[in-house]
């Protein structure tokens, strides 16, 4: 009979990461895609930001969701749940206006559980916060393997992950645009990294721009006296960026070669710098020269903005 190994668990998580922020905040965001799978959730690994300012406090992680743009924060602790934590991750949700909140532990106490589970009861289901413990695992002497538990997660979450069958017309053409977008781009050796196509107005690219990316829109309502089809640089939360890019705007705009409009957005700190062009969603002949346009204008966009960044 062959033999078997030993399963046993590493107690002490600090012998593979001995500093919280250095190590383990480290591990977790080159290991996003792990975390998005533990829960069900796509994080788009290129825009996250490690150590993302709130005032005079820092996220560990800061991130997005892919295609929907929904916000992400992560909070990481190499011990025990604590109040100081709880209110950190409130605290950070309220300065990112986050939808989605993640906090990694070695261990839930029993009171900050329920706490979660209470904001998970009395908060809607656009925002969602997830409790997880993280585990390290070895066979006899292997390499470390970690293992997130999900301790207390939303509770429409799995409701809907398998709602988005249920889409209305409209969203069923906009998932087929952008599908349909990602083909022909990639058949045009797109230099710019696609994702997933998503049931909505607008699509994702990111250039290597901290805080900020290229967004493709489209406007289903389109008429005849309307422009329907926008590319924007969107920054959600950096006016110091914006203003920079401000400041050189009439060389920017001398290197694109095309003007665009600029947008401080009121009452929010998202900012958005926006070109337009004529075009309907509806009429399937057209997207091919949509498509050409999107791919002209943001790899111009993207060379540009990250000249003056």
């Amino acid at each position: 009979m062959s033999s078997i190994g030993n399963l046993k668990k590493i107690v002490d998580l600090r012998t593979l990461w001995a500093h919280e922020e250095k190590d383990f905040s480290k591990w977790v965001s080159e290991n996003l895609s792990m975390l998005g799978d533990a829960i069900e959730l796509d994080i788009d690994t290129e825009s996250a930001i490690c150590e993302s300012a709130v005032g005079n406090f820092s996220i560990d992680i800061f991130a997005e969701e892919e295609g929907t743009r929904r916000k992400i924060i992560i909070e990481n602790q190499l011990s025990s749940t604590d109040h100081d934590h709880l209110g950190k991750i409130i605290t950070y949700a309220a300065g990112k206006n986050a939808d989605v909140i993640i906090w990694i532990v070695k261990q839930a106490r029993d009171e900050h559980r329920q706490a979660v589970e209470w904001l998970n009861e009395h908060t809607d289901e656009e925002i969602g916060v997830f409790l997880i413990e993280i585990e390290l695992w070895q066979i006899d002497n292997s390499l470390p393997a970690p293992k997130f538990n999900i301790v207390s997660k939303p509770n429409n979450w799995q409701k809907t992950i398998k709602n988005t069958g249920d889409f209305t017309l409209t969203k069923q053409l906009q998932l087929k645009f952008w599908q349909n977008f990602i083909d022909y781009a990639k058949n045009k050796n797109f230099p710019i990294n696609l994702g997933k196509a998503q049931p909505q107005h607008w699509y994702n690219l990111y250039v290597g721009i901290s805080d900020a990316h290229i967004e493709l829109t489209i406007n289903s309502k389109t008429n005849g006296n309307r422009k329907g089809i926008g590319i924007e640089v969107y920054i959600p939360d950096d006016k110091v960026l914006f203003t920079h890019f401000m400041n050189n705007k009439d060389k920017i705009e001398k290197d694109l070669g095309f003007t665009m409009n600029w947008q401080e957005l009121p009452d929010k700190k998202a900012s958005r710098i926006i070109c337009n062009t004529n075009g309907d969603l509806k009429n399937e002949q057209q997207w091919q020269s949509i498509f050409d346009w999107y791919i002209e204008k943001s790899v111009k966009m993207k060379e540009i903005f990250n000249k003056y960044k």
